[in-house]
């Protein structure tokens, strides 16, 4: 990918221009602009986690993958966020894989140079912590949520989750994606959409998903949607946005 010198002078990605002005640039010299094409394999599980990614416009889905080759998402990142958190926990394994949902780039550095930056402490080391503890309220949330909550909110959730990563209202998703995702069939995802197209909230054709009425989308997902965006806005200064623009 061609070099493009704002990209580093004002990141698109939210914990990177968190950082004080002395500790991004002691990273940048380290950073790589990289296209993620869409299902490439940031890392899978039980392999060493070598490179650590800060998406910008992408959306990585994280999975646990069962015995039988059944997928859930146990998490979702894109430009509030990185991929290979166990880097700067003291190891860098997990039992889950990171790959590319939605296509768009990154910046990549080598895990090894972030975690010693992120030994020295400081700034670096207080926002990737805050950051974690964002991403394990989000986890809690959701074990709770796939427990107590319809598809229908379930859905409406993630689709909003998606859009404000994306800062998209129109982006590419096939239902069989979706119910590989929400682990649920793919009978139940076609109900779920059907309901919420019939609402006049969404529409859905071809692969792409176009949210039609925020305001209703939302009043119709759990309470799980405003307690994480409160929660990265408590603990990061910042939440993931929900100011979409038009892709198509």
């Amino acid at each position: 990918m061609s070099l493009d010198k704002n990209l580093f002078e004002q990141p698109a990605n939210k914990l990177l221009a968190a950082l004080p002005a002395s500790d991004y640039e002691r990273l940048v010299p380290h950073l790589k602009l990289v296209s993620l094409p869409v299902r490439k394999v940031l890392y899978a599980a039980a392999d060493p986690i070598t490179q650590v990614y800060f998406p910008d416009k992408s959306v990585v889905s994280i999975v646990n993958t069962m015995e039988d080759g059944s997928t859930t998402e146990v998490g979702i990142v894109s430009n509030e966020g990185m991929v290979g958190i166990p880097v700067i926990l003291g190891d860098n394994t997990t039992i889950t894989r990171g790959f590319v949902q939605i296509s768009g780039s990154a910046m990549q550095i080598n895990a090894d140079i972030l975690k010693a930056e992120f030994n020295r402490g400081g700034a670096i080391q207080s926002l990737l912590l805050l950051y974690v503890q964002a991403v394990y309220s989000e986890l809690a949330q959701g074990v709770a949520c796939n427990r107590l909550h319809t598809i229908e909110e379930r859905l409406a959730r993630w689709l909003l989750t998606v859009s404000n990563r994306l800062e998209l209202e129109d982006f590419p998703l096939t239902q069989e994606f979706i119910s590989q995702m929400l682990g649920v069939r793919r009978s139940g995802v076609t109900v779920a959409a059907s309901t919420l197209s019939r609402a006049g909230m969404i529409s859905y054709q071809r692969g792409h998903i176009s949210i039609l009425n925020r305001d209703d989308l939302e009043a119709t997902s759990c309470e799980c949607y405003r307690v994480i965006q409160k929660e990265f806005a408590r603990l990061l200064g910042f939440m993931p946005s929900n100011r979409a623009r038009k892709f198509f």
